[in-house]
């Protein structure tokens, strides 16, 4: 983990461009081939339910575990991003979204297809799209907002990827179509070696005060990279200077003479340079340490900001699926043909992608503060799928994914920004991983419940109603920050009239 670490370019601020945009680039291609994936699995909701005979809340189970588990799998991406790297656990998980897709094909049960269509790709979009999030965090400061919503964008190419699904399924029927599904995610592979690392430092290494405000603000994962990079640095000069020395060159390390190397070997100052040798030793050990208890670090549960993302992010992602899930089906059950309601989905992406980039350019003019923006989409989300039952002929059902794809669009390019925001010192990685953990648990139910209440009552509308409810909840804690902000501020008060 150090090593890889070491190799990392150190810059003295988030570049906000240059390479940053293969990055996006990255971020993009894995929005459109997983996340557009996952949206997708609309078409085969459908096809499954024909092929096995199972109910809606059966079939619901292999979405809600593939789309569950990219959040609930948060904390282990975190770990291997760690010990592995960005890339190479992007690299992981492309092969376990191509490897599900493909062992898929030749599924025989609906247990089956909740292991390989939901376990495996699950876990390799959580790889994906953890990787790619925190990464472009690293790149981008002042264009976080508009960078996030054009990588995010490639979720709205649906557009696309929802009537080739349906041509493949035509073509080569569902197995045919899940092979050619996982061919087109291994295209990850190759993409994800743009992911190249980034550290940030401080402008000036000279002075343990520009060390120490670097250190601060990068969190403890500054702290490993930071001291870890200074303490290669003396084992590589050592080396260095006792290969010189075998050579028969006089070492660099000391600029003193050889008389002053006795005097100095001599007496009490021999005694002085073992101590600082052991300090130095101590210190490493101490450095270790703190570079393990980094990730089981469980102090984010004593900040009142991440329980405020968390409810909202929860909440939201719950009822963002449910819709996604069981559109085509509405439109089914109201008469209207698959393919045409195929196109309900394709409008969506359209929407969705340009809502993503219009609302994240506004949201880096900072004319109001970003978690603003997010409350108010998430609650024209909730009234929207509150009235979706109103829509009950094809027209009608077009308006209502218009108006859901704009402001579903604007809350979900609001996401990483807003999490940078609050998490402010924090680890990216550990308070995303966190927050995605509690979230997965939640969106596990989300679509077996809507399935559920549709055995119930034989009509999808309660799903909407579920789904437009949690919308409006996940706003509420948003309306939260200003009293977090000023418990913060007292707190921090505190903290500097004790230390005076």
């Amino acid at each position: 983990m150090l090593k890889w670490r070491g190799k990392a370019r150190p810059y003295t601020e988030n570049p906000d461009g240059g390479w940053g945009w293969m990055i996006v680039l990255h971020f993009f291609l894995v929005n459109v081939f997983v996340m557009g994936m996952t949206k997708t699995f609309a078409i085969f909701f459908v096809v499954f339910q024909e092929e096995f005979k199972g109910t809606s809340e059966q079939i619901g189970w292999i979405g809600s575990i593939m789309s569950s588990l990219r959040f609930s799998a948060g904390p282990l991406v975190a770990i291997i991003c760690d010990l592995l790297g960005e890339k190479m656990a992007s690299i992981l998980g492309a092969f376990l979204v191509t490897g599900g897709y493909l062992i898929s094909s030749w599924a025989t049960s609906i247990p089956f297809l909740c292991v390989t269509m939901g376990f495996l790709p699950g876990l390799g979009s959580a790889l994906l799209y953890q990787s790619a999030a925190v990464m472009t965090t690293k790149y981008f400061k002042k264009r976080l907002a508009l960078s996030t919503a054009i990588a995010r964008s490639g979720m709205g190419l649906t557009f696309l990827l929802a009537p080739f699904t349906k041509v493949l399924t035509d073509l080569y029927d569902w197995p045919g179509a899940l092979i050619l599904c996982g061919a087109i995610t291994l295209n990850l592979v190759p993409s994800s070696m743009l992911l190249r690392p980034i550290r940030i430092k401080s402008k000036s290494n000279l002075g343990i005060k520009d060390k120490g405000s670097s250190l601060s603000a990068g969190g403890p994962e500054a702290v490993c990279v930071t001291e870890t990079s200074h303490y290669n640095e003396i084992q590589e000069s050592s080396t260095r200077d006792s290969i010189m020395q075998k050579d028969g060159q006089p070492g660099t390390s000391l600029t003193v003479s050889q008389n002053q190397n006795e005097a100095f070997n001599n007496g009490p100052n021999r005694n002085r340079l073992f101590l600082i040798t052991n300090e130095e030793s101590h210190k490493k050990k101490a450095i270790s340490w703190s570079c393990k208890q980094e990730l089981f670090d469980i102090s984010l549960l004593k900040n009142p900001f991440f329980y405020i993302f968390t409810w909202s992010f929860l909440l939201s992602q719950l009822a963002y699926f449910i819709p996604t899930f069981h559109l085509v089906a509405r439109a089914r059950t109201l008469g209207i043909d698959t393919m045409d309601a195929s196109y309900l989905i394709s409008v969506a992406g359209i929407i969705e992608t340009v809502s993503q980039i219009i609302c994240g350019w506004v949201a880096d003019r900072n004319w109001i503060k970003k978690y603003h923006y997010h409350k108010s989409y998430l609650i024209l989300c909730g009234l929207t799928n509150l009235l979706a039952p109103l829509a009950t002929t094809f027209p009608l059902l077009m308006t209502y994914v218009i108006f859901f794809a704009m402001f579903s669009g604007g809350y979900l390019a609001m996401i990483l920004p807003v999490l940078v925001d609050l998490s402010e010192n924090s680890s990216i990685h550990r308070f995303l991983g966190l927050a995605s953990f509690f979230t997965g648990m939640a969106v596990l139910s989300g679509p077996p419940i809507a399935g559920w209440l549709y055995d119930c009552t034989q009509t999808y509308i309660g799903s909407f109603y579920f789904c437009g409810t949690c919308y409006l909840l996940s706003s509420v804690s948003l309306f939260f920050v200003p009293l977090a902000e000023r418990w913060k501020n007292k707190s921090l008060t505190g903290k500097k009239e004790d230390y005076n």
